[in-house]
């Protein structure tokens, strides 16, 4: 919202926790700033804005606007200096707030949807216990999951488990390991967190489970360091923190203006799952057809073909060919592809990596022929895909 030139640049503060350094945290910050600077706002980093809101020297309050993960401190503070501010955590103890935060409950039925669709028939989820924004992701997990006829187990974890020296941690692995030896893989487990997404994978390979073959795995934020090595990499939905941010702030901009708060937050969906190893493949029972998925898997980056991997499994390429379209309803050919494509969506993602070597590293003879798998299942070119999953933040209106 544009104001008159002459009028003075709002003073708004930014607190997020940025020490923590988490991917929500910057993304967040990211999306903040971006609309602060298209705005023409004044806009600071203060972590204590709660100590800081008196008037100055020049009769103005030390700041016009707060967009905050909101402490029952801060949201006093606010409220005493007649200053508006909006609310990012959804976890806070504050509340009735103007807030945005994403949507956890919709990452919960994408990451359900994901899972069926690669087959999958047992299902679990690992999240925080007494958190709103696990509790909400494991509602839209089961709503899925359940109207499908599946049964999902559930297990939580304690912040004050992992925090700091992790004084916990035996616990922790502990509770793990009960809770996986009551599962029947294959089983695709949903994990509030990338990080516990990591825990998780250890102790699933220490007692001797394949990932994704025997547990496929989806975490939470998308953050690249984590997702990315070792491997396996790890699906993750992308929740959209710099468009939350975003948000947030054409909402203080809207408070600041003289606007009504809403009613209700404002949800942002989020961007997408990502596609990693740790669901890389179909869940079977035919143990066949299971070999087979995993040695697909584990090599279609290399140049691989449907007589490979009837020999590697050990049977005639009639036989599987027929036992794998009856359980996965498509060939072989194209399973090959869609794991090349999938690791190619990837790196075009993550990295400004050239076209050609792109194709080349998911396993295509070439790029010509890379670009016309694309084309003609994604129904785009590879550069479109890639500028358009690379913008993170929407353009202000």
């Amino acid at each position: 919202m544009k104001r008159p030139a002459s009028a003075s640049k709002p003073r708004v503060a930014i607190s997020l926790e940025l020490e923590w350094a988490y991917k929500r945290h910057l993304q967040m910050y990211a999306g903040c700033q971006q609309y602060a600077d298209e705005a023409g706002w004044q806009s600071s980093v203060n972590p204590a804005v709660d100590r800081m809101l008196g008037v100055g020297a020049d009769g103005r309050p030390g700041y016009d606007g707060i967009i905050a993960r909101v402490t029952p401190v801060l949201a006093a503070a606010a409220s005493a200096a007649g200053v508006p501010l909006v609310n990012v955590w959804l976890n806070s103890p504050a509340r009735n707030l103007p807030a945005v935060f994403p949507d956890f409950e919709l990452s919960g039925v994408m990451a359900a949807e994901h899972l069926i669709g690669r087959g999958f028939r047992q299902f679990g989820y690992l999240g925080h216990r007494r958190h709103i924004d696990s509790a909400q992701q494991l509602a839209g997990f089961r709503r899925i999951t359940q109207a499908a006829g599946f049964p999902c187990t559930t297990h939580h974890l304690t912040a004050i488990q992992l925090e700091g020296r992790a004084h916990g941690w035996e616990a922790f692995v502990v509770g793990l390991e009960a809770w996986i030896d009551t599962w029947e893989p294959p089983i695709g487990i949903f994990v509030c967190g990338d990080l516990f997404s990591r825990y998780l994978i250890d102790v699933c390979r220490a007692r001797g489970l394949h990932i994704s073959q025997d547990i496929a795995i989806i975490g939470t934020g998308n953050e690249p360091e984590l997702c990315n090595s070792p491997e396996p990499g790890l699906t993750s939905i992308d929740m959209g923190f710099g468009k939350v941010g975003y948000r947030a702030a054409a909402l203080l901009d809207h408070l600041l203006s003289g606007g009504k708060p809403p009613d209700t937050p404002e949800l942002i969906a989020p961007a997408e799952l990502v596609p990693r190893h740790t669901t890389d493949v179909y869940a079977s029972e035919d143990l066949i057809v299971a070999r087979a998925l995993r040695y697909i898997s584990e090599n279609s980056h290399r140049r691989i073909q449907v007589d490979h991997v009837a020999t590697a499994v050990a049977t005639t390429r009639r036989t599987l060919e027929r036992r794998f379209s009856d359980f996965a309803g498509r060939t072989i050919a194209d399973e090959i592809t869609r794991l090349r494509l999938e690791r190619a969506k990837r790196r075009m993602v993550e990295t400004d990596a050239p076209m050609k070597d792109v194709a080349i590293d998911a396993g295509f003879r070439n790029a010509d022929h890379f670009y016309k798998v694309f084309a003609r299942i994604e129904g785009m070119p590879p550069s479109q895909y890639r500028e358009e999953r690379q913008q993170a933040f929407p353009q202000r209106v």
